[in-house]
């Protein structure tokens, strides 16, 4: 999957977008550091253990560099930037019930806007999945030539490695 480059001083307005969000009683927000183990677990069991890793770096950053959006007290979404590397944007994910209905368009506004407010002028969506979306809503242009790029490491896709020995059992003292 390709990567997409974002002018981060063309983005559409943060505000009134979040505002959208909490009338229909979605809060978006930076998450507190004693939220850090809940929202690596959320992210590992709805999203898979490499975007958790990834989010779990965001916390180095005070702030964190991660959003996270709720509902009721109830996890529905998150996004990261400068996890994967600096000046990337994602891993983002929003729970089934909650798609559709601005929680990720907020999500991506208040990651991005932070990163131009950190005095990024681009910011790059590594690894798109939905590249029409990103075009649509913040005008993200595809980098030529990205795929697979930075995320071609390989030792996901490789696993643990070879079998490692049993190892013996320890030596009992003898009585």
């Amino acid at each position: 999957m390709p990567d997409m480059l974002v002018k981060l001083y063309e983005l559409p307005q943060l505000y009134p977008q979040l505002r959208k969000t909490e009338k229909q009683g979605f809060v978006v927000r930076r998450p507190n550091p004693w939220e850090k183990a809940i929202l690596v677990e959320w992210i590992r069991d709805h999203f898979g253990l490499a975007w958790a890793a990834e989010c779990e770096t965001a916390f180095a950053s005070n702030p964190p560099s991660c959003f996270v959006a709720v509902e009721k007290d109830a996890l529905i979404g998150f996004a990261c930037h400068d996890c994967t590397r600096w000046n990337f944007f994602g891993p983002t994910g929003v729970a089934p019930n909650a798609r559709g209905k601005g929680v990720g368009l907020s999500l991506l506004l208040a990651c991005l806007h932070a990163m131009r407010n950190n005095g990024y002028a681009y910011a790059i969506i590594g690894g798109v999945g939905p590249a029409e979306y990103y075009s649509k809503t913040v005008g993200a242009t595809m980098i030529e030539g990205s795929s697979p790029g930075i995320y071609d490491l390989g030792l996901l896709r490789k696993g643990p490695g070879p079998d490692k020995p049993t190892p013996s059992p320890p030596a009992r003292d003898a009585d």
